[in-house]
């Protein structure tokens, strides 16, 4: 794999984290874009090979200035509102600021804009079921659509299902299923379970977005979209059970406890015929990965640190 010049968001979160030591190890030359009051534990042992850059301090444009030409900016920053941001937060973090660096990458002409998008943002999904963050995402889906309609740029558009690894963060619904199971609490209380996901290990969708990064040359369109996930829906209380059993739990299982989210979507499977048309193929399944998480929450767990700081 050619090593690229790369402008990376979001590298200090738990995909975006994990992006980056992957291009890294591939030698290529990587570009961060940080606040500088972001907390960085996840990449500190690596910082110092990136180019960074504290947006709150620096213009957009300077990176592209002082470092030439960028293959590909990858964006997978982004607002989710979970701790109470006010909507106009939410959009300028998930609209007004990469819609600025959309137009600062198209002006340096960068060639491909690769987004991280949510399985949420979806046809099937009545509009009155978005919620602000999901809606966010759209409307910077559209100016994408746009911009990639005049030839400016590549967008590559990943809608990404739900991922999952040892040291993402605890309310994330797998790893706290997998840190109570490991833990034997007393009783996990859940919903029926019915409603249907695609899951993804953070290595397989890393390995995606690499796989498309080194195919993009072969894009039929200057708009593509790509759904990110393995490509197979289990229920929620198969996953449960799943784990459950992976962990030898004792914790009891008290499904139907919780009632379902008003709006649950009740089934989601990533189509990954576009990226089997390109030569994709998963080389890992899901209890596969599951087991690998497991035993890597486990041995953290007992060294008293968090996997992947």
């Amino acid at each position: 794999m050619k090593p690229k010049t790369i402008l990376l968001t979001g590298a200090t979160g738990f995909l975006g984290s994990h992006l980056l030591k992957a291009f890294l190890k591939n030698n290529d030359k990587v570009i961060i874009l940080k606040r500088s009051f972001s907390n960085t534990h996840r990449i500190d042992n690596v910082l110092s090979q990136c180019a960074v850059y504290d947006i709150d301090q620096y213009d957009l444009s300077q990176p592209f200035k002082d470092l030439g030409k960028i293959d590909a900016v990858i964006h997978t920053a982004t607002c989710y509102g979970r701790k109470g941001e006010l909507t106009n937060k939410i959009v300028d973090s998930n609209v007004i600021f990469p819609l600025k660096l959309l137009e600062t990458a198209i002006y340096f002409n960068t060639d491909n804009f690769f987004n991280t998008d949510t399985f949420f943002n979806t046809d099937t999904i009545f509009s009155s079921y978005l919620n602000t963050y999901s809606l966010s995402k759209k409307h910077f889906q559209d100016w994408g659509k746009q911009f990639s309609q005049q030839k400016a740029i590549k967008f590559i558009n990943l809608k990404l299902e739900h991922i999952f690894g040892a040291g993402d963060d605890e309310s994330k619904f797998v790893n706290h299923v997998i840190k109570s199971c490991l833990n034997n609490v007393e009783e996990l209380k859940l919903t029926k379970g019915e409603h249907k996901r695609d899951f993804i290990h953070v290595d397989e969708a890393v390995a995606i977005y690499r796989f498309l990064l080194d195919n993009v040359q072969k894009q039929p369109d200057f708009y593509q979209e790509y759904p990110v996930g393995g490509g197979e829906a289990i229920s929620i209380r198969d996953l449960v059970e799943m784990i459950h059993s992976l962990t030898h739990s004792k914790t009891i299982l008290k499904f139907g406890d919780l009632p379902y989210r008003d709006g649950e979507i009740q089934f989601s499977q990533a189509d990954l015929s576009p990226l089997k048309a390109l030569g994709w193929s998963r080389k890992k399944m899901l209890e596969v990965y599951l087991k690998e998480t497991i035993d890597k929450t486990n041995l953290s767990t007992e060294r008293g640190s968090v996997y992947g700081d």
